[in-house]
């Protein structure tokens, strides 16, 4: 599947809406180092060059703050995949509110520098195609809410490669493998085994 053939789809999904009061809520998922950004970057110059109204949303800059998320006293895994984001506000501030036709979304922002969330707004009109991009983005409370899911489906050496290569800022190289092998990659794994996201995704995007 190629890049004009996922917007095609998105697009058709679009025009065929049942509500054309709310927008279009298109799910991006996909593991790490799996290449979600880079290629919601590609979907949405190619919606704009459509003429298309495009919102995109980055779950990680939806994540809270460290205190909430490390040395809570659960395993590394747990923290990453239960509260890495704070689930039921996303829910009610994000989910909810998109796929009720609402025009305004109110959503904190991490800011990694000093450790805080900053409530901005996001304006979404109901002809819009809304993209959201992360991990674990087929939670039970999300899925109910996406129009259309792609996963994006990579070799996991490549991966690796790429997140291990990429997150200078854990430490060397072995902190950094370490920190993976304890906490996302477990948390991933957690991920596949009880969610099945490849199976359960509409489209898979092979990378």
């Amino acid at each position: 599947m190629s890049i004009i053939e996922i917007v095609e789809k998105i697009i058709f999904q679009f025009l065929i809406r049942p509500n054309k009061t709310c927008p279009l809520i298109v799910g991006i998922d996909g593991l790490g180092g799996s290449g979600k950004t880079t290629l919601v970057k590609e979907i949405e110059q190619e919606l704009i060059n459509e003429n298309c109204q495009a919102v995109t949303f980055h779950l990680d800059d939806h994540i809270v703050e460290r205190k909430k998320r490390y040395q809570t006293g659960h395993e590394e895994w747990y923290e990453y995949y239960y509260l890495q984001w704070d689930v039921n506000n996303l829910t009610a501030n994000l989910f909810e509110p998109l796929h009720s036709g609402c025009h305004s979304i109110y959503l904190a922002f991490y800011d990694k520098y000093t450790d805080s969330n900053l409530i901005k707004q996001t304006t979404v009109t109901s002809d819009s195609i809304v993209l959201i991009e992360g991990v674990f983005l087929q939670r039970h409370e999300w899925k109910r809410f996406y129009d259309i899911v792609f996963f994006l489906d990579c070799p996991r050496e490549l991966r690796y490669e790429r997140v291990l290569n990429r997150d200078l800022y854990i430490g060397n190289y072995e902190e950094r493998l370490q920190k993976y092998q304890r906490r996302y990659w477990l948390g991933e794994e957690h991920y596949m085994d009880i969610l099945k996201p490849i199976t359960n995704a509409n489209f898979v995007y092979y990378t």
